[in-house]
């Protein structure tokens, strides 16, 4: 009688392969508060990246999760409470501007009005600004005062990521028609939109990966580098040829 061998079965076992970080934080420094246009601010040593929102739109949570600390940034029940731009330096790779929410009611008229300058002064005059990261609730279409800073950065040139928060406040069957919708108002292929979840960590990975491609970016305030020789200058702009001197 020959003996069988037995049948061995063998099964291939999927091989997880973590996901690797995009921006692992080493180190987060607070540098300090610009309060005023043209007052303090870190010397202009690393790109800055800024972050925009209105009051309320969940920066502060995000920007906790995104640097993976709890009280990172002071997450406050009183929209407007920011008042200043506050500084951070991360990884000694950036410069992190958090800019005060903007669009709360229940501020005062002469606040918004000193509010303004500061932000537009800042996000015109910093001389190693690489981008902004614009804040949009998911749940709202824009406000007019969100309309009014994206404006003012189409105006100005600057390269921006939209992050729209708070995906984990829709159902999972609103999620999509609701970023299609928000991409279409604004103009925008919906891959330029980063979902993102302060509560659940959805989009972080994602945004953090959008932060090192800006970086990466060349200087959008310099001008573009000219493709003309010098024998491509228009006519009207050549010297006028030297009239021979007299014997």
């Amino acid at each position: 009688m020959s003996e069988t061998s037995p049948t061995i079965t063998t099964v291939d076992t999927p091989v997880i392969v973590p996901r690797l970080d995009p921006l692992v934080i080493k180190s987060l420094e607070y540098l300090g508060p610009m309060a005023k246009q043209g007052g303090w601010r870190p010397d202009p040593d690393l790109p800055e990246i800024a972050f925009a929102g209105r009051s309320n739109v969940g920066k502060s949570s995000l920007l906790n999760r995104l640097m993976r600390r709890k009280s990172f940034a002071r997450v406050s029940n009183t929209p407007g409470r920011t008042r200043e731009i506050h500084f951070f330096n991360v990884n000694k790779l950036f410069c992190l501007a958090d800019l005060p929410g903007y669009g709360y009611a229940k501020i005062s008229k002469a606040r918004k009005a000193e509010w303004r300058p500061l932000i537009e002064g800042y996000l015109k005059d910093s001389p190693v600004l690489r981008g902004v990261v614009q804040l949009l609730d998911v749940r709202h279409d824009p406000t007019e005062d969100d309309l009014t800073m994206l404006d003012f950065l189409a105006d100005l040139g600057v390269p921006t990521i939209f992050a729209v928060t708070k995906i984990d406040k829709l159902r999972k069957l609103e999620v999509q028609p609701r970023l299609e919708a928000l991409s279409k108002f604004l103009g925008l292929d919906i891959d330029q939109i980063v979902p993102f979840s302060a509560t659940t960590g959805l989009g972080r990975d994602e945004l953090a990966s959008a932060l090192i491609d800006l970086l990466a970016l060349p200087d959008w305030k310099l001008p573009e580098p000219s493709d003309e020789s010098p024998d491509d200058v228009p006519e009207e702009y050549s010297e006028p040829p030297t009239e021979p001197e007299a014997p």
